[in-house]
């Protein structure tokens, strides 16, 4: 039981933490202590199979939420049964803009889970209904729809919204902030970016010269909805399931898969911005359908506040390990990672990560939410002395949304933050598609060396009946 005097304190907290604008003065669980149920929030979540059900359950976990709808294409589906008995009460859609037109009155947040390709209608029609936003990595496709969904969040200043790099609020996070602001981490000049686990989704050939032929739409399918914005397709089941990650037209591949957990707290925290230059260095088994078995890109950014330009060179690939520093010792599974519905990734020679390269020292880390080690060992002990203490998250990531959306924290990763990124991973897909060489102005956004290229900065037209999700 929560006391009087001890209610008032923590009252008095969260009022002054909201003053200065901290707002992670009060932690997840005395939040739920001294507010109960009463401050639950009215969710609803699209996208409830595969990892839609993961993050459903991380989200119940909090005991912050009450679910008022359940949306899925594929609704009443084996890989939606369990959310749908998690929640029998909530409502439940196939099309989420008729979840929006007949229940929008009754949630506040909305819950993103679907293939990449519809990340963007479904967060802007939330936006405009002035629903707060989570949404699951990246958070677009394409360059043109990132700009427009973080034009969309400054304009609703009073909306929250988070993308779902969980990493973002854990270890890594705060460790990364602390060690810039405290100068050990400094003058970073490069930076190699690594996942060479399998890739998982297919094993096809490369040497395909059109899209997987028509099947049979399963029963309980919503198709056209599925589509969403993108050209028509034929159904197959090579689209379905997690396999749409690998296909240029609904997916960001091994880069916009794992980048945005690698990559995140290097772009935030260096305040790298837009690359000037993004360099396809490397491809096995480029095609015009599906993002090639490895590559290696070069992203380059400038020069910035007295900080140094930075290249950050991208590997993804079985066949395609990065050159390991002296000193770099053992690459650890990393207990970061969580269960993917594809089952468990086969272990390779290097685990995803990053190394991280200074005028002074090299930095060697994971993936999500684990923290850095200063290599090589002998360097690390000698320092371990004058490292500065790392605060502890108060919350985790889902805890971070839903605190936000009730005016006790500020998201770690609004729009407005990993916009930005997950524009840097669309140019990082265009130069794969193209394989090829582009050259970008940060200033104007736009890639001057080639028209092609530069087109397929907004993609592909929408579909009929889609294009009002692109007007703001």
């Amino acid at each position: 039981m929560v006391s009087r005097r001890s209610f008032l304190k923590t009252m008095a907290l969260t009022s002054a933490g909201l003053a200065v604008g901290a707002g992670e003065m009060l932690n997840a669980k005395s939040y739920r202590q001294v507010l109960g149920s009463n401050k639950k929030v009215n969710i609803a979540f699209v996208g409830i199979g595969h990892r839609g059900e993961q993050v459903i359950q991380d989200f119940a976990k909090t005991e912050m939420i009450n679910v008022v709808a359940l949306c899925d294409v594929d609704l009443g589906a084996r890989h939606t049964q369990k959310a749908l008995g998690m929640f029998p009460k909530a409502k439940q859609f196939k099309d989420f803009r008729q979840m929006f037109d007949k229940a929008g009155k009754e949630f506040d947040a909305v819950v993103i889970c679907t293939p990449d390709h519809s990340h963007f209608p479904i967060s802007m029609l939330a936006i405009a209904n002035n629903k707060h936003v989570y949404v699951e990595k990246p958070m677009a496709r394409t360059f043109h729809e990132a700009e427009l969904m973080m034009q969309a969040a400054r304009k609703h200043p009073n909306i929250v919204t988070q993308v779902g790099n969980q990493g973002h609020s854990e270890a890594n996070y705060f460790q990364f902030k602390t060690w810039v602001e405290a100068g050990i981490i400094k003058d970073v000049t490069a930076v190699t970016a690594h996942m060479n686990n399998s890739r998982r989704w297919h094993k096809w050939d490369t040497n395909i010269y059109k899209l997987p032929e028509q099947e049979a739409i399963p029963n309980g399918l919503d198709w056209m909805t599925w589509l969403s914005a993108v050209p028509y397709h034929e159904y197959n089941k090579k689209y379905h399931h997690g396999e749409w990650r690998c296909w240029y037209d609904f997916g960001m591949g091994a880069l916009g898969d794992w980048g945005a957990h690698i990559l995140d707290t290097v772009h935030e925290f260096l305040e790298l911005g837009l690359p000037y230059e993004v360099t396809m260095l490397k491809e096995n088994g480029h095609n015009d359908y599906f993002f090639p078995y490895s590559s290696t890109i070069l992203f380059r950014f400038p020069q910035r506040k007295g900080m140094p330009p930075v290249d950050i060179t991208w590997y993804d690939g079985l066949d395609n390990l990065p050159p390991i520093p002296a000193g770099y010792g053992v690459s650890g599974l990393d207990p970061n990672i969580p269960p993917t519905n594809q089952g468990d990734m086969p272990q390779s020679k290097l685990n995803p990560g990053k190394i991280i390269y200074t005028k002074d020292l090299t930095f060697k880390g994971g993936t999500h939410g684990s923290t850095l080690s200063i290599i090589p060992e002998e360097r690390a002990k000698a320092m371990a002395s004058s490292l500065p203490e790392i605060p502890k998250s108060p919350s985790n990531h889902f805890e971070n949304f839903l605190l936000a959306c009730n005016g006790v924290e500020k998201t770690r990763s609004p729009f407005e933050i990993h916009g930005t990124l997950s524009q840097v991973f669309s140019l990082g897909v265009i130069a794969q598609r193209m394989n090829t060489q582009l050259f970008f102005d940060p200033r104007t956004k736009q890639i001057t060396n080639n028209e092609f290229a530069n087109a397929m900065l907004a993609g592909m037209p929408p579909r009929k009946e889609w294009e009002e999700f692109y007007k703001l």
